[in-house]
């Protein structure tokens, strides 16, 4: 099998580590492979394609959708780094409103499979950062929402990058968790 998928400390978060074939010429992995990610658990289709840039310091997020548009995530870095973050938002879970975070890097090849139900962020660690993800749903603009990234309830030890982020005028209105209607989770 060409990956290697570990549990993450909150049930349904799944680390990927693809298997790397290197020489003088560069490298060749797979980075997507449905019968393998199915025996892992990972199964439905995927849908939506995306891709992002950022700068160091460029934090986007914490960003959901609601049923029944709710998004699974398979985010990988491929080129610089981030902080990827998800929380937990997952009706009568016994780790709602936890949240886990992992640095993806272009070196590391690791990629994170964050089910529906979580809010999904991230901070660009280095200059022309690339994140791309591949999505079990397309985007819903009216099941668009979010939480705010700095949420004193929440505590996510977010990196300290010697200045402060860069985060659009969407994000920084984004409510506390806490100030969310329950139901429309």
């Amino acid at each position: 099998m060409p990956f290697t998928f570990t549990q993450g400390p909150l049930e349904g978060l799944i680390i990927i580590e693809p298997r790397l074939f290197s020489d003088e010429r560069g490298f060749f992995m797979e980075f997507y492979k449905a019968s393998d990610f199915a025996q892992a658990g990972i199964t439905g289709s995927f849908v939506q394609d995306n891709h992002s840039r950022s700068s160091r310091g460029t934090l986007r997020g914490l960003h959901f959708q609601r049923p029944p548009y709710a998004q699974g995530k398979l985010v990988r870095v491929t080129r610089g780094a981030v902080w990827d973050v998800a929380v937990d938002l997952r009706k009568g879970s016994p780790s709602y409103g936890k949240w886990f975070g992992i640095e993806l890097t272009e070196e590391n090849h690791l990629m994170f499979w964050i089910p529906p139900g979580f809010a999904h962020g991230f901070v660009a660690l280095q200059d022309g950062t690339e994140l791309q993800y591949k999505c079990t749903a397309e985007y819903h603009a009216p099941s668009d929402g979010g939480i705010r990234w700095d949420d004193p309830d929440l505590g996510i030890t977010w990196p300290d990058l010697g200045t402060k982020y860069t985060i659009s005028p969407k994000d920084m209105q984004l409510p506390y968790l806490k100030d969310l209607q329950k139901d429309a989770l």
